[in-house]
């Protein structure tokens, strides 16, 4: 399945949640699209078609297609722990999701885009490859040039109501953040249950 490039409001209703950031759709229209949008609802829905939606939330959400989405999974039940905590840590430390929650960047999209486009640095050396998988004390950079600090200082001013969370220190003036330890579940607040995903995977 190919990377949703649609209009992301349509998909928020479908699942019932701001997906892709702050969202009024939901408020005006609190149930799914369509002709029969309200009405499907308070449709009843299998297990299998519960645990797929939640999935389907969370790879939505970090913008990640089915194949990689698998890859996380099996990437998390190869380690040691809860498997559906490492798996939420695993998504938020790739390269994108940090860059986003930075600030330098006001959608994961456009994050993604800004890695891809050679605007991020690791450790002093760019990096175009948004999956990255960063490390505790990694050092996350905005490339020095004036393109890219103008468009991340941009960026900055219009994400000041999204809070930096407590596992990145950023320093605003230099465009620098560090992940200085991986997020808890509690601090991750997932839109899905992961543990659904798990099972859903395990079948």
């Amino acid at each position: 399945m190919a990377r949703h490039t649609g209009p992301t409001d349509k998909i928020s209703r479908r699942y019932g949640v701001a997906l892709f950031g702050p969202s009024k759709a939901l408020e005006r229209r609190p149930y799914p699209p369509g002709q029969h949008g309200a009405r499907g609802a308070r449709r009843k829905h299998s297990d299998y078609s519960v645990a797929l939606a939640e999935k389907q939330k969370l790879r939505l959400q970090y913008g990640i297609m089915e194949k990689q989405f698998r890859g996380i999974y099996e990437k998390a039940l190869r380690t040691r722990g809860v498997t559906g905590e490492i798996m939420l840590q695993i998504l938020e430390t790739r390269l994108d999701n940090v860059v986003y929650s930075l600030g330098f960047a006001t959608s994961r999209a456009q994050a993604r885009q800004m890695v891809a486009h050679g605007h991020i640095c690791v450790n002093g050396g760019k990096v175009s490859a948004p999956s990255y998988a960063l490390k505790v004390n990694d050092v996350i950079e905005v490339k020095d040039s004036s393109v890219s600090r103008q468009m991340a200082g941009r960026n900055q001013e219009a994400s000041t109501s999204r809070a930096i969370p407590e596992w990145l220190l950023l320093n605003k003036d230099a465009f620098q953040g560090t992940l200085s330890r991986l997020p808890t579940r509690d601090e991750i607040q997932p839109v899905a249950n992961e543990q659904a995903i798990v099972e859903f995977y395990s079948r």
